[in-house]
C-alpha cells in the first residue's frame, strides 16, 4: 500500500507543481491496519491520510467551529489570498490573484483555489473528495501497479476509495486528507464523526499521534510482545456487543502507556487480558473512559500536540452512559456477556 502511495505522490507533485490546487505530502498510514491489528482480517482496510499544505498564493488558516460540541472539535480550513507581486519580480510566472485585474487574470492563468474546491472562503471536504477520484483516475495507467492490477473506485463523499485487485489478492484503500495543526501529530481530517457533516467542517483527528504511540510501543517492546494480540483478541471477541473498537483500543493505550513493555510477554499473557477486563468494568461502572490523546501529558515527547490538545481537559468517550440510564444497563448487561 505505502509502496502504491509513494507512486501516486511523485505523479501528485508531477502534476500539480504548478498548479493552486493543494501540496500534497507523502501518506501517512494510520488505523489498526498501519499500527499492526485489525479486528477481522477479511474487512482490512488500508488508510492512510495525505497531509495538504497551500498552494502558490494562498494560505490556510484553521478556524475552530464554534457551534460545534465540547467534546468533539471540529474545524473550518479558511483560504486565504497572499500577495505574490515580489515573486512575481523575481522571475517566477505567476500572476497576483490580490493585484492583477481580474479580466488579465481569467485570460492568463488558472483559477485560484477559492473558485474550485472552496465554498465561499472555506475548503470543501467533498469538492476535495471529487478532485482526489479525478486525480486517482487519471494517473492510475501511469503507474507499474496497473499493469498487473485492477483498479475499482468505491463511493464515498468525504474520502477517496477504492479497490486494487490481482489474479491473487485485493486490496481496500482509503485515502484521507488533511491539513496539520502547526507542526503537531494532530491533523483536521476530510474522516466525519458523525452521518451527517457539513462539507466544510473538518474534525480534528488524533489517528496519526495514535499511529506514533503504537510505533513508539513497538520499538521498545520485546520480540514475543503480545500487546497487539491482546488487542486484537478483545476486539474481535466483542464484534456485535455494544463496545465499539475504539473504547477496547483506548483501554489498551492507556494501559500500554502506565504498564512496562516488559509485562506484556507471552508469560503474562492471562495477566493482560484480565487487566483489560477489569479496566472495561471499571470504565462502564464508573461511565467514564479518557481519550488517550486529548488532555494526555504523559504521552512520548516525540508525540507532539498543539498545547490546547495536550494540556486542555480530557474527555469522556462513555459520556453517553453518564447521560442516558437505559444505555448504562444495556452496557452492563453487555460486560456480563462479554
Amino acid at each position: 500500500t505505502m509502496n502504491l502511495m509513494d507512486n501516486y505522490s511523485l505523479y501528485f507533485c508531477h502534476v500539480l507543481s504548478n498548479s493552486f490546487y493543494p501540496v500534497l505530502q507523502r501518506a501517512i498510514g494510520v488505523g489498526s491496519a498501519f499500527e499492526g491489528w485489525s479486528p477481522r482480517e477479511q474487512d482490512v482496510v488500508y488508510r492512510v491520510l495525505i497531509p495538504m499544505t497551500p498552494p502558490r498564493g494562498h494560505s490556510f488558516h484553521l478556524e475552530l467551529d464554534s457551534a460545534g460540541q465540547r467534546h468533539a472539535r471540529n474545524f473550518r480550513v479558511r483560504v486565504q489570498l497572499e500577495c505574490t507581486c515580489s515573486r512575481e519580480q523575481q522571475a517566477e510566472a505567476m500572476l497576483c490573484f490580490l493585484h492583477h485585474p481580474e479580466e488579465e487574470l481569467r485570460r492568463n492563468q488558472d483559477p485560484s483555489l477559492l473558485a474550485t474546491l472552496c465554498t465561499g472562503s472555506y475548503l470543501d471536504v467533498q469538492k476535495t473528495a471529487r478532485w482526489f477520484y479525478q486525480l486517482v483516475r487519471a494517473i492510475w495507467p501511469a503507474l507499474p501497479q496497473s499493469h498487473n492490477w485492477h483498479l475499482v473506485l468505491l463511493p464515498s463523499t468525504r474520502s477517496c476509495q477504492f479497490k486494487v485487485t490481482s489474479s491473487r489478492e485485493s486490496f481496500r484503500i482509503e485515502m484521507l486528507f488533511g491539513v496539520r495543526r502547526d507542526d503537531s501529530a494532530v491533523f483536521v481530517s476530510s474522516q466525519s464523526r458523525e452521518a451527517h457533516t457539513a462539507s466544510t467542517i473538518w474534525p480534528e483527528s488524533y489517528a496519526v499521534a495514535e499511529a506514533e504511540f503504537f510505533k513508539h510501543i513497538a520499538r521498545l517492546a520485546p520480540p514475543d510482545s503480545l500487546h497487539l494480540k491482546c488487542l486484537q483478541f478483545f476486539t474481535r471477541l466483542q464484534l456485535g456487543l455494544g463496545f465499539s473498537t475504539y473504547t477496547i483500543k483506548t483501554i489498551v493505550m492507556h494501559l500500554l502507556n502506565v504498564l512496562p513493555v516488559s509485562s506484556w510477554c507471552r508469560r503474562d499473557l492471562l495477566e493482560r487480558l484480565q487487566d483489560i477486563i477489569d479496566s472495561l468494568r471499571l470504565c462502564v461502572r464508573a461511565k467514564r473512559l479518557n481519550h488517550f490523546i486529548v488532555g494526555n501529558q504523559r504521552l512520548p515527547q516525540h508525540i507532539l500536540l498543539p498545547p490546547d490538545v495536550q494540556t486542555g481537559g480530557t474527555y469522556n468517550l462513555l459520556r453517553r452512559l453518564a447521560q442516558q440510564p437505559d444505555a448504562h444497563a444495556q452496557a452492563i448487561h453487555e460486560y456480563q456477556v462479554l
